[in-house]
């Protein structure tokens, strides 16, 4: 069985613990460093081992506690030479801004998303995945948003894209200099603004020719490994579709951006978990999977909710990964086909800022 961040606490119940080496490999207050028993700490800091120890066995213990999303910190650098740590993994282990956040009082949701930050960070590097080819499926009405949804797209890092562009009574023509200044290949339909919003996206599905399809909303914000994180999470999961959490939101008319991390109901709303919901604008699923599922239902609301239960129904299985990487724009509720009252997302905000202010994960200028 592969180590994953699956179970990954958000909120942990315990400070920081030491790190060291024992004979047979890392162990934490003498005991092997089990990830289910290490889930409650904030954290691990790194005692470097003493004596002579070859480091290729120490460096491999650590990428599997990386892989489970355990963070890691150390105090100084490895004691062996430069380049039997690897760069990335060292740089990462030095970094220890996200310990500068006090993890009680109002700080503690802050402390806890530069944590969670760091461990994102920690497992791009113990998961690395295959550079596959992705179609990027957009539905969009609004030809003044297509070009910085581009934009977006063109970020994205580690992955072979390709843009599947439905224009929903939409002419071509207005997003004609937008979609031939972009460097991805672009194909488009046009489709009457009569046809139901779910029909739209599967007419550019159709078009498709990448080994996956990944939706895109148009008017929400992605950070540039966006996609190679959930390609990361299919790979760890072995999901058949994979989405994130819908944490971060920008609410335009308040000019705030909250971030959520429970329901309405109060209860938790985690991520690395098997679940039944993801955020509608993330959801990634292999071409032939998307197919044996039926496509988006031909509704003109609640399309990926519905496509959600058909894949259940079909008896895919689905996986949440983190949502550090998107930030949701809500406009006034008539805008969008998710409506829910800008007081909706107040009401459940873990954290509350003026501006808009993402996760650094999304790497906004």
């Amino acid at each position: 069985m592969s180590i994953t961040p699956c179970g990954f606490a958000r909120t942990p119940e315990k400070g920081l613990a030491r790190l060291h080496w024992a004979p047979g490999g890392w162990a934490v207050e003498g005991r092997p460093a089990d990830v289910p028993e290490l889930r409650p700490l904030r954290g691990l800091e790194i005692e470097w081992p003493a004596g002579e120890v070859a480091p290729d066995e120490p460096v491999a213990g650590l990428l599997r506690l990386a892989a489970a999303g355990v963070p890691l910190t150390a105090e100084r650098a490895a004691p062996w030479a430069p380049g039997a740590v690897p760069g990335d993994l060292a740089a990462l282990l030095a970094d220890r801004d996200w310990l500068g956040h006090a993890p009680d009082g109002t700080a503690r949701s802050l402390a806890d998303l530069r944590r969670e930050e760091h461990s994102v960070r920690l497992r791009r590097l113990a998961h690395p995945v295959d550079r596959a080819k992705v179609s990027i499926v957009m539905a969009s009405r609004r030809p003044g948003m297509v070009g910085a949804a581009l934009a977006r797209m063109e970020r994205q890092r580690d992955v072979e894209a390709e843009v599947v562009l439905g224009l929903h009574g939409v002419a071509f023509d207005e997003v004609r200099e937008q979609v031939e200044s972009c460097s991805l290949p672009v194909t488009w339909v046009e489709v009457p603004a009569s046809v139901p919003f779910g029909e739209v996206l599967n007419r550019a599905a159709a078009r498709a020719g990448g080994d996956y399809l990944a939706k895109w909303d148009d008017d929400d914000w992605y950070g540039p490994r966006h996609l190679g994180d959930l390609l990361m999470a299919l790979s760890y999961s072995g999901a058949d579709v994979v989405g994130t959490t819908a944490e971060f939101f920008y609410l335009e008319p308040l000019r705030a951006t909250v971030r959520r991390t429970t329901f309405a109901s109060g209860a938790a709303y985690p991520s690395e978990v098997w679940a039944d919901h993801v955020a509608g604008g993330t959801i990634l699923v292999s071409r032939e999977k998307f197919q044996e599922i039926g496509g988006f239902p031909g509704l003109p609301r609640a399309v990926d909710l519905e496509f959600l239960k058909a894949a259940q129904k079909a008896g895919a299985r689905i996986y949440r990964t983190h949502g550090l990487g998107y930030v949701l724009r809500r406009g006034l509720g008539g805008e969008h086909t998710w409506q829910l009252p800008l007081a909706h997302f107040v009401k459940v905000a873990a954290n509350q800022w003026r501006g808009f202010r993402p996760s650094l994960l999304v790497e906004a200028a």
